[in-house]
């Protein structure tokens, strides 16, 4: 059953009509690439757990690095802690903070300020250098 999926899905009945036991070899093998791709992290490193997916938690079983919470309730709540208004804690120093759906769920707005940077915490140069190219949020028309 497996074999004919796999035949079906690579089409691997042309590259071995000549050797029917050179099929299942190829079967074998792309079987064998297929789990190694899909299990990208030791034995040891593999948990149960749960990941943001979007604006969703997804559980299941998978490598710590990806699933990083314990349990449903814990990623409800960073998931619900990422909705709110990360704004609130006031993450761009000198500049405007608007949420954003990307990590780290929000954008600075630096433009007018005087300074830029990820977070608008670097003051603009107030000198003029031959040659320094100038951040576009420093430059005053």
């Amino acid at each position: 059953m497996i074999g004919r999926s796999l035949e079906r899905m690579f089409d691997i009945s042309r590259v071995a009509h000549t050797r029917p036991n050179m099929r299942w070899r190829v079967a074998l093998l792309v079987a064998i690439a297929c789990f190694l791709t899909i299990q990208a992290c030791e034995p040891g490193e593999m948990q149960n757990g749960c990941k943001i997916f979007g604006t969703a938690c997804t559980c299941g079983y998978g490598c710590k690095t990806e699933f990083i919470y314990r349990t449903r309730r814990a990623c409800l709540n960073a998931l619900w802690e990422r909705s709110s208004n990360v704004c609130s804690r006031l993450p761009c120093s000198r500049g405007i903070c608007t949420q954003t759906a990307q990590d780290p769920g929000f954008a600075c707005k630096c433009e007018g300020t005087g300074f830029y940077g990820q977070r608008c915490e670097k003051a603009c140069p107030t000198v003029a250098v031959h040659g320094l190219v100038f951040p576009h949020e420093c430059i005053v028309i």
